[in-house]
């Protein structure tokens, strides 16, 4: 088998999955290779470990491309509020402040994942290869390839890496990353909760760590605790009956009573970031590019204007007639989205390191900044609005704009 697309994307997940779509019906070919397919969705199914905090404006990327109708006939969790408190400030977001419904959604990953791929299905040009291991991945300004483990070539004019923060597609093109280690590991924790379905999503700040807490569907929720990776360990390591007993300690009682632990899982907080994002015949969306801080959880929302960015720019360029690969369309896309992550990530920073320290003149500028911050109208409008990605240099499909004409 060897095949000839316009664009390759390699890694089919959340953000190379939304890429894929957000090509559908461009008139380009594309193809997308991923090497595992998420199991099937069944609602009796325990909630998965993995989830994001999906904005505003990624929800209207879905609902754009067609894929928000997988999410929404699954199950999913809005949340209208979202709390952010340490011992003496505190302060409190509502979407009636910003006259929206909701902030935001909870999604499973597995959900948003199966919902882009269902819908691939039917784009006609976009053509999915998974379950697929990759052999070999060839990068050439003037045409890449990836060589499959069956024998399979698959070749492209555009190669995007879309297969992670450990990309071997970043890899083999060179492209190097800066990076840094936060000292800390994030354990997340689905349990069942005595309380219904809850509409806040909130964040304390003690010294050892953040601790977060995101409401799902019906009782349930999912815990974040961030803490020293020997501790993380200690606590992954104890028997349900313990961890239930520590979360009682350690978490404020808005937490309310947790019935059972479902699951558990740790990792550890990095941040990195690609020198480039594009090369000639080559760009970088999503993990690949950029890793942040979850605080906020902004990781898979920041991928998602990466993707209808990247689709936009290169849309534009091939109804032109234009080399949509050429370093110079490509750099377009960099010049809309690195700054935008850069701003993002570095917000995100400053407030893990502004939050976690315990020197005296830091916590008393945040207790009053989040006293502030909670009696200043428009600011915390402004606040709000760019945490949902309502404001900003949004990309067309984030605007609810298709990119056909």
């Amino acid at each position: 088998m060897n095949q000839a697309f316009d664009v390759l994307i390699v890694g089919g997940g959340m953000v190379g999955a939304a890429l894929g779509c957000c090509l559908g019906n461009t008139g380009l070919e594309v193809a997308v290779v991923e090497e595992k397919r998420p199991p099937a969705y069944d609602p009796v199914q325990e909630f998965d470990l993995r989830v994001s905090a999906l904005s505003i404006a990624s929800r209207v990327v879905m609902e754009t491309v067609g894929a928000w109708q997988g999410v929404a006939s699954r199950r999913l969790c809005p949340f209208r509020r979202m709390r952010v408190w340490e011992k003496s400030g505190t302060t409190e977001f509502c979407s009636d402040d910003i006259r929206r419904p909701e902030l935001g959604h909870i999604v499973e990953n597995r959900i948003i994942q199966l919902a882009f791929l269902e819908r691939m299905e039917d784009l006609n040009n976009v053509h999915l290869f998974c379950p697929v291991s990759t052999r070999k991945i060839r990068y050439d300004a003037n045409g890449s390839c990836v060589e499959l483990a069956d024998g399979g070539r698959i070749s492209a004019k555009l190669l995007v890496a879309a297969d992670g923060g450990n990309s071997r597609v970043r890899q083999v093109s060179g492209i190097g990353v800066s990076a840094s280690d936060y000292r800390q590991h994030a354990l997340v924790i689905s349990v069942e909760t005595a309380y219904d379905q809850q509409d806040i999503t909130w964040q304390r700040f003690v010294p050892s760590g953040p601790q977060a807490f995101l409401p799902l569907p019906g009782p349930h929720a999912s815990l974040v605790w961030y803490h020293s990776p020997d501790e993380i360990r200690r606590l992954g390591a104890l028997t349900e009956e313990d961890l239930l007993a520590e979360l009682e300690r350690a978490f404020p009682d808005c937490l309310g009573e947790i019935r059972r632990v479902l699951g558990r899982a740790s990792f550890p907080l990095k941040r990195q970031h690609a020198q480039e994002y594009v090369k000639s015949g080559l760009a970088l969306i999503g993990d690949a590019a950029h890793m942040i801080n979850p605080l906020a959880g902004q990781g898979v929302n920041i991928g998602f204007m990466d993707a209808a960015a990247l689709a936009e720019v290169i849309v534009a360029a091939a109804a032109k007639g234009r080399d949509f690969g050429s370093l110079a369309v490509l750099r377009e896309y960099q010049e809309k989205r690195r700054r935008e992550n850069l701003l993002m990530m570095t917000t995100m920073d400053l407030f893990y390191r502004v939050f976690s320290n315990e020197l005296l003149p830091l916590k008393v500028f945040r207790n009053v900044g989040l006293g502030l911050a909670d009696r200043l109208g428009p600011a915390k409008k402004l606040v709000m609005r760019y945490a949902m990605g309502l404001d900003g240099n949004l990309p067309k499909l984030a605007r609810g704009r298709t990119l056909v004409r």
